[in-house]
């Protein structure tokens, strides 16, 4: 791991065993983008860039080649209105809203470890000699803007991730109107874009395409990263696949609204950015203040997209998720949502308590109509005490009942939203996200809470921290269940396009406070299932609730594109009951259990419904994925079928850190009459060792990766699974 710059090149080269990454310092002022990719030893040249009299292509005002021209030229971070008609990286602006400007190189400074991004989350490191970091300063001398470019490379991860903070050194405030987290510019245009769109229900769908002329812009302006898109994207070569193949990730550590463009030139030359979305975005930096972008991890992998996955795994599970449980083993739950909705009693709660703790399950997790007079989603959010007509005992008498059956208790809060049919709410109505004068929209029939405000926070803090510190909690699913509009604060100090953004922070802010004083509770994001699943709520949350949707189908396609960036120990997965709550699909419990056990494994049904079968078939699955859970959420993750390429299968193989032992799932979702035999090749194990099946065959892992085994003639049906675990023996 170094990095260097050489005066003779004028160049920045950071590299490790993994990857180089090579920036150019052009005119004495611009940053060029000079190589990313694999390793190289050293940069022997200053850029070489081919400079040429482009048609309406402008040159700078202190240059008098006509063949140098930022129109062209790749760049590390672009300004505005100053000859580069590509989409810049900022803008910003004075008293006059004139927006010509540009952040021309000033200097740097290279240091050992990484730096906190004050109220932000991002990647760290325990120890300096880690990780390396470069600063670039940037400098406007018109304006007194300053920017500082920050590019922190890992000694064992192909990664590299870029921020920039902005700092005003003059004497007028200035106006951010833009600020992207990272901008870089690629030679060439032979790509494809890899992105993960989707809906509730339907999160993280893999998406891949040609790159073409023009601008490909995904984003969110719904106040959150949402379910719509993912604030990632990949650019791939055309024959990249699972194994071989350059990618190239792009991930922004937010949880709030973001951009991401893909822009390809007149000249084939490919820009890709990353950031906050300008849309709501608009930030008053007074004279002396700095301004922070959140930070974006960016991935190189040769071997293809599980070589990027791996590393996006890897990566943020031991230099992103924190705290005490960011390698312990997570407990299978059960959450008595689907099974019992807003109608129960807490004779109920204590029956399902009852026979899970028979069954093996070790946390029960008591999920929403605990509160207020809730009995519906119409009321009662904001209002954090217990209802008493359902649990007249009070939640501390429930989670002592729970705690004694061998269990642990969690609790559903969902505190960023109010009811309009709430104390809260008749107590302070101007508490929530809105635009004064303007009707306020409505999603589940509540709305966003200002979380802008200090004063807000700290009374739904005091509110929770008023529980927690009367009841053992263990765990706690956190919920987000609808969008932001209207998007204003009553504050009158607080500018309206810096509402999203401080909305973010102060959420930050809150659920930095809960994890440092409840160190020992396991939280979980939720935002109806999977839309607000990113590197941001990763940060405080170690685990997140992948999808409402827990038909086991359609969880092939979900947790296959969710695991193209997040580890698996971040993924909770469980088993519900058929016909299926939100697709009325019927399939099997085996099938089911096999898909819930390739993520955290939980129960999502009501346990007193089940046969004495069931219950039988739910024990074994529960002992069997104890056995193993530890490799499963901890282990190498690989994709090997992918449930977009026909529809008819999927498969994917767990394989612990010495290749000791591995677990193979594969899964048959549509079946065909007489069906040729399939041959499925396994990756990920040693092929200097030898493995026996579970079902007693003894095979080499040369054997098992290049030539394969034949699946088991005997799956026959839709809906179907089978399991193989293999351990290593002596040759």
């Amino acid at each position: 791991m170094n990095i260097v710059y050489d005066q003779n090149t004028q160049t920045f080269h950071l590299s490790n065993k993994f990857v180089s990454y090579v920036i150019a310092v052009e005119e004495d002022k611009y940053l060029s983008h000079y190589y990313w990719g694999k390793k190289i030893k050293k940069v022997h040249s200053p850029s070489d860039y081919p400079r040429k009299d482009r048609a309406f292509a402008p040159n700078p005002d202190h240059i008098q080649d006509r063949h140098f021209s930022l129109a062209t030229l790749p760049q590390e971070y672009s300004g505005t209105d100053i000859g580069d008609f590509r989409v810049s990286s900022y803008t910003y602006t004075d008293i006059t809203g004139l927006r010509a400007n540009h952040l021309n190189y000033h200097g740097y400074s290279i240091f050992n470890g990484k730096k906190t991004l004050q109220g932000l989350p991002h990647t760290y490191v325990k120890l300096e000699q880690e990780a390396m970091t470069l600063e670039i300063q940037l400098i406007d001398s018109s304006h007194g803007m300053s920017a500082f470019l920050q590019y922190t490379i890992f000694e064992d991860h192909p990664v590299v991730t870029r921020s920039v903070r902005f700092q005003n050194n003059g004497e007028e405030a200035l106006s951010i109107k833009r600020a992207m987290s990272m901008s870089i510019d690629l030679p060439d245009s032979d790509y494809d874009l890899i992105q993960f769109p989707g809906a509730w229900g339907r999160e993280r769908e893999v998406l891949r395409s040609s790159l073409v002329r023009g601008i490909h812009t995904l984003d969110s302006k719904r106040g959150t990263t949402s379910h719509t898109y993912q604030p990632f994207l990949a650019l791939v070569r055309k024959d990249t696949d699972e194994f071989s193949g350059e990618a190239y990730g792009f991930h922004l550590i937010y949880s709030g609204e973001f951009l991401g463009n893909v822009e390809v030139d007149s000249f084939s030359q490919t820009r890709v950015q990353l950031g906050i979305n300008p849309e709501h975005f608009e930030w008053k930096l007074g004279a002396g203040e700095t301004f922070q972008t959140p930070e974006v991890v960016m991935s190189y992998s040769e071997e293809g997209l599980n070589g990027m996955s791996r590393s996006f795994h890897e990566l943020y599970q031991n230099k992103l998720i924190r705290g005490k449980h960011q390698y312990r083993e997570r407990p299978v739950l059960i959450n008595n949502w689907e099974g019992t909705y807003f109608n129960f009693t807490e004779e109920k709660i204590l029956n399902m308590a009852e026979i899970s703790a028979e069954l093996g399950i070790e946390l029960f997790v008591l999920d929403d109509g605990w509160f207020g007079k809730r009995d519906d989603d119409y009321s009662s959010l904001g209002d954090w005490t217990v209802y008493k007509n359902k649990l007249p005992n009070g939640l501390k008498a429930l989670s002592d009942a729970i705690h004694k059956k061998g269990m642990k208790f969690g609790l559903w809060f969902e505190p960023e939203m109010v009811s309009e049919d709430s104390d809260l709410y008749r107590s302070h109505p101007d508490w929530c996200i809105h635009t004064p004068g303007i009707p306020k929209s409505r999603g589940r029939s509540q709305l966003v809470l200002d979380f802008s405000r200090k004063e807000v926070r700290d009374n739904i803090l005091s509110q929770m921290k008023a529980i927690l510190d009367e009841v053992p909690i263990d765990y706690i699913k956190w919920d987000y269940n609808r969008n932001m509009t209207e998007l204003g604060s009553a504050a009158p100090e607080i500018m309206p396009g810096e509402v999203a953004h401080r909305y973010i922070l102060g959420l930050y802010e809150m659920l930095e406070d809960l994890v440092t004083t409840y160190p020992d509770i396991l939280f979980e994001s939720c935002s109806g299932g999977g839309g607000r699943y990113d590197p941001g709520m990763l940060y405080y949350m170690p685990q997140t609730w992948t999808s409402d949707n827990t038909d086991a189908a359609s969880r092939l396609e979900i947790q296959y594109g969710t695991s193209m960036m997040f580890p698996i120990s971040s993924m909770g997965s469980h088993v519900s009951d058929v016909p299926n709550h939100q697709v009325n699909r019927y399939s099997s419990l085996e099938m089911r259990g096999h898909v819930a056990m390739s993520g955290n494994l939980g129960y999502e049904l009501d346990v007193t419904k089940l046969t004495e079968p069931e219950k039988e078939a739910v024990k074994e699955q529960i002992s069997w994925y104890k056995s193993y859970r530890k490799l499963i959420q901890f282990g190498n993750f690989y994709r090997i079928l992918s449930p977009y390429d026909n529809k008819q299968h999927t498969a994917w193989i767990f394989v612990d850190q010495n290749k000791e032992t591995a677990i193979y799932f594969y899964y048959q979702i549509m079946d065909k009459a007489n069906k040729p035999s399939k041959m499925l090749k396994m990756t990920g194990l040693d092929s200097e060792k030898t493995y026996r099946l579970d079902d007693g065959r003894i095979l080499g892992g040369d054997e098992l990766m290049y030539r394969g085994i034949y699946l088991d003639p005997d799956l026959s049906g839709d809906y179907k699974s089978r399991c193989i675990v293999l351990h290593s023996i002596e040759s």
